[in-house]
């Protein structure tokens, strides 16, 4: 490592704390339909199902853009490509701000789903490179903490925006926090050059990786899963529970602190045990959905459930990404863009089920639907063939070579 290296790591962390800032910024835009789908939903005269769409079509994009973006702009620094994509996250956010009707809505939500692919494609994978060996986990954890803190502030923040002023400011507020978010990176950020030549063609070599392939099925199970049941959190807690519209912000609240919590303490599990962590999350997320139509019939007994659910999930981001990087060690970029594809269609894919089935169904088989997505993974984990994942590291480093 050069002399200039070893200094760009040891003064790191601010540009750690941006990266934190851009996984909180892209994931509060993807997510700020979920407590703003009834008044989306009336004013642009539409149900709240198809308003959900707004989520999926974020998701889908995103999780197609990811692996597309790494090998095309492979060429890149990090730091101009991180910016760019910013760039489009704030387009993306100001045009729904503005969309008077939902066609304009869904391209707005194109460009986001575009911005928060790359954006999280790229960041996941950089700690590593700012910051000293031994501090690797915690800036990891560090950067996807603003996924967790997007729920403790920018979901409930949209939400009681939304109620106060209107659904429109909270997207144009999302607009003005992306460019703010843009001038950090571009002042805290070295030149980061792009590492090795991360082709499609190797992505999907690298997803054959039995201990990779058996990360990306437990990813995509468990975020289809809560997905599916906490894009429709509000017509949930509406319905099942009597929570009022003025306290669906305050609930969210609580779930998103109980997250942000899940995403520290499950950062260090998986430091020690990336499987068990998963096994714990996902079956805490299968019980807790199961339960929130049989036992959160108050706002006390659905905050508490909540608070349960947020622990559980907030735990996912990074003890899914920790997993992965161990399995892929030589490949950082191309896993961290499989992953991100992974997890971002899985969100489309859940937002969409839960959806038709509360369309189909009613509201409360979004939660059923949930539990068992996630019940799922349980059954990966515990079913796996151990000697098949140890076996996994041989194949894994010679799939990394040709990354």
């Amino acid at each position: 490592m050069t002399l200039k290296a070893t200094r760009q790591r040891k003064s790191g962390w601010p540009s750690v704390g941006a990266l934190a800032g851009a996984t909180f910024t892209v994931v509060t835009s993807e997510m700020l339909p979920v407590g703003l789908l009834t008044p989306i939903s009336h004013d642009l005269r539409i149900t709240e199902g198809t308003a959900g769409l707004t989520l999926t079509v974020t998701g889908l994009v995103a999780a197609v853009s990811a692996p597309l973006l790494i090998p095309a702009l492979t060429k890149f620094d990090r730091r101009a490509v991180l910016c760019a994509l910013m760039a489009l996250l704030t387009a993306g956010n100001l045009l729904a701000a503005w969309s008077p009707g939902f066609g304009v809505m869904l391209v707005a939500r194109v460009l986001v789903g575009i911005g928060m692919g790359g954006v999280w494609a790229v960041a996941a994978s950089l700690a590593v490179r700012l910051v000293p060996p031994r501090s690797v986990g915690s800036a990891t954890s560090l950067i996807f903490s603003g996924i967790a803190v997007a729920s403790v502030l920018g979901v409930p923040a949209g939400t009681y925006l939304g109620e106060l002023i209107g659904w429109r400011a909270a997207f144009a507020g999302a607009g003005g926090l992306s460019l703010v978010v843009l001038a950090a990176l571009a002042l805290s950020l070295p030149s980061l050059p792009s590492e090795g030549d991360a082709r499609l063609g190797a992505m999907l070599r690298l997803a054959g990786v039995p201990k990779v392939r058996v990360g990306l099925i437990v990813v995509a199970l468990i975020v289809t899963g809560h997905f599916a049941a906490y894009t429709y959190v509000r017509p949930v807690l509406e319905e099942v529970s009597g929570v009022s519209a003025g306290q669906i912000g305050t609930l969210l609240l609580v779930y998103g602190l109980f997250g942000v919590a899940g995403n520290f303490a499950s950062g260090a599990g998986a430091a020690r045990s990336s499987r068990v962590t998963l096994l714990v999350l996902g079956g805490t997320l299968s019980a807790t959905m199961a339960l929130m139509p049989i036992l959160g019939l108050t706002t006390l007994a659905a905050a508490a459930l909540l608070a349960v659910w947020g622990l559980a999930y907030g735990g996912v981001s990074v003890a899914s990404q920790a997993w992965l990087l161990m399995a892929a060690p030589e490949a950082r970029e191309a896993t961290s863009a499989l992953f991100a594809g992974v997890f971002n269609a899985a969100i489309a894919l859940g937002a969409l089920a839960g959806g038709l089935a509360a369309n189909a169904a009613g509201t409360t088989s979004v939660l059923w639907l949930g539990g068992i997505f996630a019940a799922g993974a349980v059954l990966v984990l515990t079913g796996g063939n151990r000697k098949g994942l140890t076996n996994a590291r041989c194949s894994g480093r010679r799939a990394h070579r040709r990354v």
